[in-house]
């Protein structure tokens, strides 16, 4: 599904007064879509092409209501998980933020209930993106290396490690996705969303420090990509693929040299467990390359 086409499938499931504003959006505005957030009380904000375009209609929390409910399918049950955690992927991997009122129970969220806010984050996939690192991600025996995106929020890190993926795929790399948040592969009704190659096994939903031990153990991968690895239960899970001689591709939040020494795998980078270290940035716009640095 591209852009545009997704485009209109969200919209359809929006209030019709925020419908007939953004419909008429230019082409080009449409496919650089990046997303759509709805606060009740507040203006319709809709971003994309590095722009904001304010929406004239007021968000009421009885469209923050019939918006979820259109994009869930009234389907509560099947994204109850998911809701808890405070966001949920919808057909085409998109994903939908949701704020509101937490229900703390044994002192994890449960539930968000009094809906106040619902961000669309569109999704994307760029084929070739990773185009330009593709000589560095394997040795001259063509395994792959273990390699860490520094990234800041929404400079395309997702979008990068999901054409890594599928590229490493098509060139005979047996792969595996450990996709916590559903991000990288979008699965919707055992398929993903995207192209991830012919050799890809994803595990969708479960936390990176158990799935990936769960993939080593279960699927003999020689690789395993995931997103935004560093909460201290995930060392161990880094610790595995070091013993089990898997390498690893993911990501973490930073933007310089700082961030990532800083950061729970900053030992790691440190002894030269990454071979590869790629910073992101947006000086060129999302997934702009700004240093790689090959150990």
């Amino acid at each position: 599904m591209d852009n545009t086409e997704a485009f209109r499938q969200i919209l359809s499931k929006l209030p019709h007064a925020v419908k007939e504003e953004l419909e008429i959006l230019p082409q080009s505005v449409i496919e650089g879509t990046e997303e759509i957030r709805l606060r009740c009380g507040q203006n319709v904000r809709f971003q994309g092409q590095g722009c904001e375009k304010i929406v004239s209609h007021i968000v009421t929390s009885e469209d923050l209501v019939k918006t979820l409910n259109s994009l869930i399918k009234y389907s509560y049950y099947a994204y109850e998980e998911d809701l808890a955690k405070g966001f949920i992927t919808i057909e085409g991997g998109h994903r939908v933020g949701i704020c509101g009122k937490a229900v703390v129970k044994k002192g994890e969220t449960s539930l968000i209930r009094e809906i106040s806010s619902v961000n669309i984050r569109f999704c994307k996939e760029i084929k070739g993106c990773a185009d330009d690192i593709a000589d560095i991600l394997t040795d001259e025996n063509g395994n792959p290396l273990n390699t860490i995106v520094v990234s800041p929020p929404c400079c395309g890190k997702t979008t990068l490690l999901r054409d890594i993926a599928r590229m490493l795929s098509y060139k005979g790399t047996k792969v595996a996705v450990c996709d916590e948040r559903s991000e990288i592969a979008g699965m919707y009704c055992s398929v993903p969303s995207f192209d991830l190659g012919p050799r890809t096994d994803v595990l969708d939903g479960a936390p990176k420090a158990q799935g990936i031990e769960m993939l080593i153990r279960s699927m003999s991968p020689q690789v395993i990509v995931t997103d935004e690895i560093g909460k201290k239960e995930d060392i161990g899970a880094i610790e595995q693929c070091i013993t089990s001689g898997v390498a690893l591709v993911s990501s973490i939040h930073g933007s310089c040299p700082d961030d990532l020494n800083s950061s729970v795998v900053g030992a790691f980078a440190a002894k030269g467990f990454f071979r590869n270290i790629i910073y992101l940035s947006r000086d060129r716009g999302p997934g702009t390359v700004a240093e790689v640095v090959h150990v």
